[in-house]
């Protein structure tokens, strides 16, 4: 664990331990078991797992099996932030999101996918695109990971014979200043996850002079 003198100023971005970073690892697994599996791309696992070295030290857990998501942070001339209104069934709320979609195209890069939901769902396109993170989702219980990219040098584009569907059929579009969202996300009225880091994400990046030019 790195600890630091609280009372010392913070070192400077880049001057931490670079060899701090999550590591692949394999738990031996002794059974698994279908808990759902259908056509849809994501299903429910159940694994029995031991300790490394300590066979009889077992233990259930419950995976769902993702194939990750893109999340678009589409940010116009004047410093704002295209947001949907999306209602979410699990958590009877209609939350404050931000463009994204399930990275369901075989071996499509991530950026390719990113701008097909930003066209698809806000009718969007974008010159310049970086990415801001790569984040696990929930790493306790899915392997779903979010490819988090920021779009800028916006314009309209036909989402062309793709149709809006389900919850997507209803959702609203939001154009929010960038200063407005963030006090949202601080404030803990918009607490979306992959939203709140994007945004924390660019906030830091812009103050730290680490957005690419548009």
């Amino acid at each position: 664990m790195t600890t630091e003198d609280p009372q010392s100023p913070p070192p400077p971005h880049g001057a931490h331990d670079r060899g701090l970073a999550d590591r692949p690892a394999e738990w031996p697994v002794h059974e698994s078991r279908d808990l759902h599996r259908d056509d849809w791309i994501v299903a429910l696992r159940e694994d029995v797992v031991a300790r490394p070295g300590h066979p009889e030290d077992r233990f259930r857990r419950i995976s769902l099996e993702h194939p990750g998501a893109v999340v678009v942070l589409a940010v116009d001339d004047e410093e704002r932030v295209l947001c949907l209104r999306q209602y979410r069934h699990t958590n009877r709320q209609d939350f404050i999101e931000l463009p994204a979609g399930l990275r369901d195209a075989g071996d499509e890069p991530p950026v390719e996918t990113a701008k097909r939901e930003l066209r698809e769902e806000a009718e969007l396109a974008a010159t310049s695109w970086q990415r801001l993170l790569s984040t696990y989702a929930s790493a306790g219980i899915t392997e779903e990971v979010h490819e988090i990219f920021l779009a800028r040098g916006l314009s309209a584009a036909s989402r062309g014979d793709f149709e809006m569907h389900a919850e997507e059929a209803e959702m609203e579009v939001l154009w929010v200043p960038m200063p407005e969202l963030l006090d949202a996300v601080l404030d803990g009225r918009v607490r979306q996850g992959p939203l709140v880091q994007a945004v924390l994400a660019y906030d830091v990046l812009q103050r730290r002079g680490g957005l690419d030019a548009p």
